[in-house]
């Protein structure tokens, strides 16, 4: 059986032709191997350059790492072809032939190749740049490199996020990290009976006494909301972006140990019950175990 299907695929056909042909092309093989492999060692060479010049020129983390990723595919492809050129093969039929593969690899990669598009656009529009803190594409995180196709981000646990560049440039992005100084947004709920001119200045002078707090805006508090159980008032001073969250968790400690200090108490969640339709023996004000039916 073995035999008539190796008879039929013609294996020994093709074996001869094969050695035929490393036999007619016996130097051409490593004078080809040699080229690509100088040629691949000069394409990381030249995207290496690429990067450094962009760096130098712009300080662009992404857009360097971009164009050289750019750089070396592009140099690496040519480099095959001309490596297949040296071993005597038709380099104008294969181009031809390359293009329809790449074709409908084009078709079969079309998400592929919408990432690709979206990394150039990002890096055209720059919404971020290498060490930026952003949310997008329902992910949140340090921006480490922007590839091709991909964006890598670092999240404050130290996960590794790879996220299609398609996906992020659909998706709102939120660079945290791009302005400076941002302000901090706090509510404190006080009790109805406390006086607010006495509590806004405790809280005021917590905030002041912070160096991390900004004097220009200057911090502000004001009364928010009247809810339920507690008067609500919001503390809104200013920091420098790379303080924020420390700042935030000092102060809210801080606040806190301020109302204490001055018995400013912050009210529990809590509501009035009213009961309707009280039995006789309830309304006399017997308990409500000996508030039983006559024929129980």
């Amino acid at each position: 059986m073995w035999e008539e299907i190796l008879r039929q695929l013609n294996v020994s056909q093709w074996v001869a032709s094969i050695m035929g042909w490393v036999s007619v092309n016996s130097l051409r093989i490593p004078v080809a191997l040699v080229f690509f492999l100088v040629g691949r060692w000069v394409a990381k060479r030249l995207a290496n350059m690429v990067r450094h010049m962009v760096m130098r020129h712009r300080s662009d983390g992404l857009l360097a790492n971009f164009l050289a990723g750019c750089t070396y595919y592009a140099l690496l492809t040519a480099i095959i072809i001309s490596a297949l050129g040296q071993l005597g093969l038709n380099v104008t039929s294969l181009v031809a032939i390359l293009g329809a593969a790449g074709l409908a690899v084009g078709l079969a990669l079309k998400n592929s190749l919408s990432n690709f598009a979206a990394g150039a656009m990002l890096v055209l529009f720059h919404p971020f740049k290498v060490g930026d803190y952003i949310e997008g594409a329902g992910t949140s995180g340090t921006v480490q490199k922007l590839n091709i196709f991909q964006t890598i981000l670092t999240t404050p646990d130290n996960k590794m996020v790879f996220v299609p560049n398609g996906k992020l440039l659909d998706s709102v992005i939120v660079n945290v990290t791009h302005n400076t100084t941002r302000r901090l947004d706090m509510v404190v709920g006080v009790s109805y009976d406390a006086n607010l001119s006495k509590t806004k200045e405790i809280l005021l002078s917590v905030l002041e006494a912070d160096d991390a707090v900004l004097k220009d805006p200057a911090p502000n508090v004001a009364v928010h909301e009247l809810a339920d159980s507690s008067v609500n008032l919001i503390v809104r001073p200013w920091v420098n972006t790379s303080d924020y969250w420390a700042t935030h968790w000092r102060l809210k400690e801080g606040l806190k140990n301020a109302l204490d200090d001055a018995g400013i108490s912050i009210p529990f969640p809590q509501q009035d019950v009213h009961v309707h339709g009280l039995s006789l023996g309830e309304k006399e004000g017997r308990p409500l175990d000996e508030a039983k039916p006559e024929n129980a």
